[in-house]
């Protein structure tokens, strides 16, 4: 499981800054990687209220399943660092 401040980390390195779409492929994990920890924060009411999935009408762009929901983008709040 990648520790939250990570993915947070890598979320702001990868979109630059907090509440901006950025695709769920570009965190470079797997599929079944990036379907098991998103779903698992998911999962989590503490965790999860700062956390926006979308999916893009591209058919080109990788969807992955976060708790049986199609999905491709995720942004985060900028609260969610009262958590970390």
């Amino acid at each position: 499981m990648m520790p939250l401040g990570e993915l947070v980390d890598r979320y702001i390195a990868l979109g630059g800054e907090f509440s901006k779409p950025v695709a769920l492929s570009a965190f470079g994990l797997s599929s079944a990687e990036t379907e098991r920890i998103f779903s698992a924060y998911d999962e989590d009411y503490h965790i999860s209220r700062f956390f926006k999935f979308s999916e893009s009408p591209d058919p080109t762009v990788a969807k992955f399943s976060v708790n049986g929901v199609a999905s491709t983008h995720i942004a985060l709040d900028p609260e969610i660092q009262t958590i970390l």
